[in-house]
């Protein structure tokens, strides 16, 4: 599963939003009708999951937590303990708590940003500060993946 773009919305006064229909169509496809959400580890934002993603993700960081170290057990109890089950609603809104919006810093408009196989949600302002803050996508490409 591949989700790709970047995608405006609103969120309502309860926390509703409208999940952007190209990232519904992929979910479709898929067979995908439950979703979590957690807060990002890295960034002020939010990030959703396909239940499948999720699983794999969870599966993969199980196998390499060690259960008998309690420093590796809290990470893990960490990571589990702040996801949320989300669904749908039959016109394609999911609804994001009050202690979600809150961490993101959401407040109306929200942006939804296509990570692989799972999407950010992000505060316009957020996101728009993140990424002019960032330096020269080719140079750090070029760091990252180039020869010299």
């Amino acid at each position: 599963m591949r989700f790709i773009g970047d995608y405006g919305a609103k969120t309502d006064a309860k926390g509703r939003v409208f999940l952007p229909a190209q990232f519904r169509k992929i979910l479709e496809a898929e067979g995908e009708t439950s979703l979590v959400l957690r807060n990002d580890v890295f960034q002020k934002c939010l990030v959703l999951y396909p239940e499948s993603v999720w699983n794999a993700q969870l599966d993969s960081l199980r196998a390499q937590v060690n259960q008998f170290n309690s420093k590796q057990q809290m990470m893990l109890r960490k990571f589990e303990a702040d996801a949320e089950p989300v669904e749908l609603d039959s016109n394609g809104r999911l609804l994001i708590s009050k202690r979600k919006l809150q961490y993101a810093g959401i407040e109306g408009d929200v942006r939804f940003l296509a990570m692989v196989d799972r999407i950010e949600i992000w505060s316009k302002q957020a996101l728009e500060e993140v990424i002019n803050d960032s330096a020269d996508l080719g140079s750090e490409l070029e760091e990252a993946f180039g020869n010299g």
